[in-house]
């Protein structure tokens, strides 16, 4: 069937590999790219597809309500999922009101058009809002988040997401609008920007520059990667009931200090160098103000109802990441010199 689907957030770390796997996987789909190309969007991630078909780039903030507004009026519009946020933790600290304009007025911008356009007719359209686990805020030793978790965010981050997610809510029991909702756990793979911890760690380990670990590295994380998210994304999107919310969890749990020094290990195979070189460079700072020691996913749901599960774990992964990091070096040093904003400019400017 012909569709046409807007994928905000496109050009960032998992909205372009959800990006290159509808435009691959659904020649019939009319993929449009939104995306302001903030620090964390990178068109670099996507230079294999630009030329295809079924793509189109719109350089856009989702805050914008009048260009949100006439991308919905010029495109027919099917379908939303919906990935731009901001994202990191440690800059939701400093500066949160750049989380709550983009996390929930950006989202109700959203809603608001898709509500409008498809006012008449709801048949075959869907609002998908695509969120974190860390809604949920924190576990102790034992158990897992599920879809009947309290909410309980703990950063600002983590507050505007719980936020944007009521919302969506909202607007399906208030308005009748047709929506998902997946709450994810922590993703890895290519094309992740180096703020985060596993391509941070890869970058200063291949440079032997300290690794930072928050306090003693106790906090728990699940780790997801990456494709196995978009291959998610993509069954909730085509498969999933209206109305209903998805856990996406990488069955994989690790401690940040034991997945550094299994990064460590595999940095020291890849690099030639001794074992335990990499593992010298690991240096503790001062935990992060209202760090959530554990988060877990319970993903059954989704296995059940739609057939999903996890493809990799995690040290088969995190292997296939090193080697993507270590082959591709251009991409990272464009990411950290910010020369990847001229790709944009090069190749849009003109048209």
């Amino acid at each position: 069937m012909k569709k046409t689907i807007l994928i905000t957030g496109g050009a960032g770390f998992i909205g372009s590999h959800v990006v290159r796997r509808f435009v691959k996987s659904y020649p019939n789909y009319n993929i449009i790219n939104l995306d302001a190309l903030t620090y964390a969007g990178n068109l670099e991630n996507l230079t294999d597809i630009e030329k295809f078909d079924n793509y189109s780039f719109i350089k856009a903030d989702i805050t914008n309500e009048h260009t949100i507004e006439q991308i919905f009026s010029d495109n027919q519009i099917d379908g939303v999922i919906h990935l731009a946020a901001e994202s990191h933790v440690d800059r939701s600290i400093t500066d949160p009101m750049a989380f709550i304009k983009t996390n929930i007025l950006g989202t109700v911008i959203l809603l608001n058009a898709a509500k409008r356009k498809w006012k008449d007719n709801f048949e075959g359209k869907l609002f998908y809002h695509i969120s974190t686990d860390e809604v949920y805020g924190s576990l102790g030793d034992e158990g897992f988040f599920t879809e009947a978790t309290s909410y309980d965010p703990r950063s600002p981050y983590s507050a505007s997401k719980a936020s944007s997610d009521h919302l969506v809510r909202a607007y399906h029991h208030t308005y009748g609008l047709p929506i998902v909702i997946s709450n994810c756990s922590n993703n890895y793979g290519p094309n992740q920007f180096p703020e985060k911890l596993i391509p941070l760690a890869i970058n200063n380990i291949k440079n032997n520059k300290p690794i930072p670990i928050y306090g003693k590295g106790e906090n728990v994380r699940d780790w997801l990667y990456v494709h196995d998210h978009a291959a998610a994304i993509d069954l909730i999107f085509h498969k999933a009931k209206i109305g209903e919310t998805y856990n996406i969890g990488g069955n994989n749990e690790w401690k940040n200090i034991d997945l550094i020094k299994v990064l460590c290990r595999v940095m020291d195979v890849k690099l030639n160098r001794n074992t335990g070189d990499s593992e010298k460079l690991i240096t503790y700072v001062k935990d992060r103000a209202g760090h959530d020691l554990r988060y877990a996913i319970d993903s059954t749901k989704l296995q059940k109802e739609l057939g999903w599960k996890p493809s990799l774990q995690f040290e088969e992964g995190i292997t296939k990441t090193v080697e993507w990091y270590l082959s591709n070096q251009k991409w990272l040093d464009d990411i950290v010199s910010g020369n990847y904003q001229q790709y944009y400019e090069s190749q849009y400017k003109s048209r």
